[in-house]
């Protein structure tokens, strides 16, 4: 599969019963990097996509997939997640008659509104101890949990 910047669609090339197309998307040229290191790109974007004109309509179908590293928002663990939107689903209205079609920029948005926001190494993650900072889930930590806050003791007799 060849590796490109861009995924452009030439509308008059489109046959009757649309086009698949099918490749890979430069990571670096999505500039998927978010403003953290939260996530980051381990991997091309893969397309599988079927495009087709319907009237004054673009149609786009199929999905995309990647690979990208994540630090764990509990216990800061750097770990490798595979991402996918399995149903990617688009229409564009052609009314200003276009030549080309530019689907860059809708492909990195479906991969951005798939990553975690909040991503977590596993289910059973323990996270970090608030007081000492040490990684619950490879030690057992000898701080004794912090009471809570005195000034809400008010609320627990409150009957609702």
């Amino acid at each position: 599969m060849s590796v490109s910047k861009k995924l452009i669609i030439d509308i008059a090339r489109l046959d009757d019963g649309g086009e698949r197309y099918a490749g890979e998307l430069d990571a670096t040229a999505l500039d998927l990097v978010l403003g953290d290191d939260l996530v980051v790109p381990a991997s091309n974007l893969a397309y599988d996509l079927m495009v087709e004109q319907i009237g004054e309509e673009l149609l786009v179908r199929g999905r995309a997939d990647m690979e990208i590293n994540c630090v764990c928002s509990r216990c800061a663990k750097t770990f490798q997640q595979h991402v996918e939107d399995p149903a990617i689903f688009t229409a564009y209205s052609l009314s200003e008659d276009p030549e080309f079609m530019d689907l860059t920029d809708e492909l990195r948005e479906a991969m951005i509104l798939i990553f975690p926001p909040y991503p977590v190494c596993g289910e059973n993650c323990r996270g970090l101890c608030a007081q000492c900072g040490a990684n619950l889930n490879n030690v057992v930590c000898k701080c004794k949990p912090e009471g809570a806050d005195a000034r809400w003791g008010a609320l627990d007799g409150l009957k609702l």
